[in-house]
């Protein structure tokens, strides 16, 4: 059944599309919304997302043995992000994840709770944890807001980035120079029956109801990346600078840890990140899945736009993932379609890069290569290395 949020009855409200369907993308004045979710004077729908809850003894010790990130112990309402990861390391779930001393409460995209639900479940094995999608019965709200939930609110989730958690890394600028640090988020978990009461209680408080326009604005600018936009099968985490937040490098075994942990240690992620500033002067701009290509719109195909804003001080933004080798100082072009359906207008827009993720592929905390250990043989981790495995 597809899901409609009943604040898309507000009045200049216009329903978002794609992995946002169901919420609104603004109410009539997105730039002012933007503005408003700066200032802290905001709340926003988020009730498309999926909830899953987790009870029972065992489930913070089966979740930390089957996922990327240190839970074992997660203290209540202590927020961390961690991932579900293929055998071969590639990202399949990105999860929110908050204990509230009694549950652990998983926040992820919708389309991804069947399939979510459907792997937990059969990883439970002999495990003293239940596992439920309670999305029917539980909304998100997001606000600008850096804190976790105190004792007297809902289940709420703080977003830590840009923040290196205990046991991830970077490659990208340290989190006090990154444009995140500058983004508060958090999301608050609601009855969904209450979703309209929940966000009348804040706009009598002074914030202002706004849309996914200004969220995904945000997002860009803070190089926030998204499983349902920059996650693709075959995306590993070092692609999006994902291990401040979402995995500990020294914790036990796991899915994928094999892959982790090589390209971090010799190898270097096939691909990254970038954020583009987009040539705002034709007025329009391709969509997320347009290509990006190398010396102008005829140029070699290098990598593809995962995400498209219109920022209230930076214009046209976007997002992409492009080839790890395609120079830091490139001038690029996006070309793509605008609009939905087989006739749509091409466009090619001009774009320039701002590093995310650096082309060299090292961490902030690679090791040393060690030195040659017989005669004649260049040691793994020096220049000499492939490029992911």
């Amino acid at each position: 059944m597809t899901y409609r949020s009943p604040l898309l009855d507000r009045t200049g409200a216009v329903a978002a599309a794609g992995p946002d369907a169901g919420v609104a993308w603004h109410y009539g004045d997105p730039v002012a919304e933007q503005r408003a979710l700066v200032r802290g004077a905001a709340v926003v729908d988020q009730s498309h997302l999926g909830v899953v809850r987790l009870t029972g003894p065992d489930r913070l010790t089966w979740l930390h043995s089957i996922t990327s990130q240190d839970v074992q112990a997660l203290p209540p309402r202590t927020s961390t992000e961690l991932f579900v990861l293929s055998p071969q390391g590639r990202v399949e779930h990105a999860l929110a994840v908050v204990d509230d001393g009694t549950s652990t409460w998983l926040v992820t995209e919708r389309d991804h709770v069947d399939p979510l639900v459907a792997w937990l479940t059969r990883m439970r094995f002999m495990m003293r944890v239940d596992i439920d999608d309670v999305t029917g019965a539980y909304a998100a709200l997001g606000e600008p807001v850096d804190a976790e939930g105190g004792p007297d609110e809902p289940v709420t989730w703080r977003d830590a980035w840009p923040r290196v958690a205990p046991g991830g890394t970077r490659y990208g600028v340290p989190a006090e120079e990154h444009p995140g640090a500058d983004r508060p988020w958090r999301l608050v978990l609601v009855p969904r029956d209450d979703l309209a009461a929940a966000v009348a209680e804040r706009e009598a408080a002074g914030r202002r109801l706004a849309g996914t326009w200004a969220t995904e604005a945000l997002r860009v600018e803070a190089w926030r990346p998204r499983l349902a936009r920059e996650v693709d099968d075959r995306t590993v985490p070092h692609e999006l600078d994902w291990l401040r937040t979402a995995v500990h490098l020294h914790k036990g075994c796991y899915r994928g840890q094999e892959t982790i942990a090589r390209v971090h240690n010799l190898g270097r992620p096939p691909r990254r990140l970038v954020q583009l500033h987009l040539d705002g002067s034709l007025h329009v701009v391709p969509e997320a899945g347009a290509e990006v290509r190398l010396d102008g719109p005829d140029g070699k195909v290098v990598g593809v736009v995962t995400t498209v804003a219109r920022h209230h001080e930076l214009g046209p933004v976007a997002l992409a993932v492009v080839k790890r080798n395609v120079p830091e100082d490139a001038v690029l072009a996006v070309v793509g379609p605008v609009g939905p359906g087989p006739d749509a207008e091409q466009v090619a827009v001009a774009a320039t890069q701002e590093v995310v993720v650096p082309g060299e592929g090292v961490s902030a905390d690679r090791p040393e290569a060690r030195g040659d250990t017989m005669r004649g043989l260049t040691p793994r981790g020096s220049g000499g290395t492939q490029s992911l495995l």
